[in-house]
C-alpha cells in the first residue's frame, strides 16, 4: 500500500523515524565514547546541558526542558553523573533547598574526551554535508525537528495524565 497522505514527503519522514529509533535503541546503553568512564548518551546530555547553563543561573527543570526529558530523568542523570565524579552539587548559604550543579574537574576532561571521540567518528561527516546547506534551510530543517520533537513530547505528557475513575450508570449499560 502506497502511504499517500506523506506527499513527497516519505523519504525525510522515514529517515526522522530511523534516526529515532536507532537513538532510543541506544539511549540507555552505557558505553565509553573514548574516555575511561562509562555513561550513557542521555547522561553526556545532561553533563552538557550543565556546561552550557554553567554562567547561568539556570534550574535543573529548566535545563531538563531545553532537553526534552522529564525532571525526574535529568535528576537520576544528575545523580549517576555525580556518582561517577562528573558532576558536583552546591547550595547557596543560608539556603539549603535550592540545588545547584557544576561539572567537576573530570566531568570538564571527560567531555572534552567525549566531544573529540563523537566528533571524529560521526559530526566531521555531518558538518561537511550541513556546510552545504543555506542558513534558511538549516532554519526550516531545526523547525521540522522541533515541531516533530514537540508533538512527541506532547503526546507523551497527554498519555500520563491521571485516569479518573467514572461511575457507570446502569441505565447507560
Amino acid at each position: 500500500m502506497k502511504l499517500e497522505w506523506m506527499g513527497n514527503h516519505r523519504a525525510l519522514i522515514e529517515k526522522i523515524i530511523k534516526y529515532g529509533n536507532a537513538y532510543s535503541n541506544t539511549y540507555k546503553l552505557q558505553r565509553s565514547y573514548g574516555t575511561d568512564v562509562m555513561f550513557s548518551a542521555s547522561q553526556i546530555q545532561t553533563l552538557e546541558y550543565i556546561l552550557e547553563a554553567e554562567d547561568k543561573d539556570e534550574k535543573m527543570s529548566e535545563m531538563a526542558a531545553r532537553l526534552g526529558v522529564s525532571r525526574s530523568t535529568f535528576s537520576k542523570n544528575v545523580k549517576n553523573l555525580e556518582e561517577k565524579g562528573l558532576l558536583e552539587k552546591y547550595h547557596l548559604s543560608g539556603n539549603r533547598k535550592d540545588i545547584y550543579v557544576k561539572p567537576s574537574a573530570e566531568g570538564r576532561e571527560v567531555y572534552a574526551k567525549y566531544t573529540a571521540f563523537v566528533r571524529q567518528i560521526c559530526f566531521d561527516d555531518i558538518f561537511q554535508y550541513a556546510d552545504q546547506v543555506s542558513e534558511a534551510d538549516k532554519e526550516n530543517f531545526i523547525r521540522i525537528l522541533d515541531l516533530f520533537a514537540d508533538v512527541l513530547l506532547w503526546y507523551g505528557e497527554k498519555e500520563q495524565e491521571p485516569r479518573k475513575l467514572i461511575k457507570i450508570d446502569a441505565v447507560n449499560e
